[in-house]
């Protein structure tokens, strides 16, 4: 076991884990760390305690100090100054006519570097915007391109939930998604029904996906040739949740569908989760890459 606080540089950005170094320090706090970008002031999200050698990446790092009041004030000085920085690459992104959208601005805590967040849907040759950035602020300057989910989360919004969009509150990292578990859930494949703020598939879908997955373990799927007490039938939709089906049973003396319990039901052969070509054409630009 090795003792480690968890710091947080963003509001709902990921933690990461530090040494103490011999301090206590307690939830909520603000310590100096150095990190691969250099200084930076961060929150303590976890308080000292020990954690599982192979749960750390090794060499863990220590904290170089406490917080102070002056630090403090030094963080606020540089969110009022990306503000300013903000408008002027936005006006030189305008002067060099660059097809780009300046979405965040950080500045190091030390000073020695500003990084430019931006989205565009192709390369973009920045470097002449970098030499005038740097004219400016005669300091580093760093552009990354990000992705319309990481834009979603820097931005924040309301999602179609009427909640504050999970990435923007409390999501530290995203997590895959696919199709297939709209699919698997039963939910309408209707693009404006499972697309979030950012234009690609909710991260919601994925909560319940595990819980989905056991369930199907004994719900046969649709199209699943099954055995019931009434004969052999095709499962034509199911309620993974209710843990029932609907049957085609190939009787011929007995007409229409019949509903049952999943557990009443023998599976003679499953099926796998099909998307028609419609929706493969429809749903392709939501895939999460």
């Amino acid at each position: 076991m090795i003792e480690v606080i968890g710091v947080r540089f963003k509001s709902v950005g990921k933690i990461y884990y530090f040494s103490p170094n011999g301090e206590s320090f307690e939830k909520g706090e603000y310590s100096i760390v150095e990190t691969v970008r250099g200084v930076e002031i961060g929150e303590v999200s976890i308080p000292n305690r020990l954690v599982p050698d192979e749960a750390v990446v090794m060499p863990l790092k220590p904290v170089v100090r406490r917080g102070t009041e002056e630090d403090l004030k030094r963080m606020e000085a540089n969110i009022r100054k990306e503000k300013d920085a903000f408008e002027i690459c936005n006006q030189k992104i305008k002067e060099h006519n660059l097809d780009m959208k300046l979405i965040n601005v950080e500045y190091a805590f030390d000073g020695s570097k500003i990084l430019f967040y931006f989205t565009a849907d192709g390369r973009v040759d920045f470097r002449e915007l970098v030499k005038s950035l740097a004219t400016v602020f005669r300091t580093r300057i760093e552009l990354r391109q990000i992705g319309v989910r990481d834009e979603a989360k820097m931005l924040g919004g309301v999602g179609i939930c009427g909640r504050p969009l999970c990435c923007g509150s409390f999501l530290g990292e995203f997590q895959p998604v696919s199709i297939k578990m709209a699919k698997e859930q039963n939910l309408s494949l209707n693009p404006t029904k499972i697309s979030g703020n950012c234009g690609r598939l909710m991260c919601c879908l994925k909560y319940e996906q595990d819980v989905y997955e056991e369930m199907l373990k004994y719900v046969p799927k649709t199209d699943a040739i099954v055995k019931t007490p009434d004969g052999k039938g095709v499962v034509i939709d199911n309620n993974v949740l209710a843990g029932t089906v609907r049957v085609r049973l190939d009787a011929a003396d007995i007409v229409g569908l019949r509903t049952y319990k999943a557990s009443d039901l023998v599976i003679i052969r499953d099926a796998a989760v099909k998307l028609t070509p419609e929706e493969i054409k429809a749903l392709k630009d939501l895939e999460d890459r």
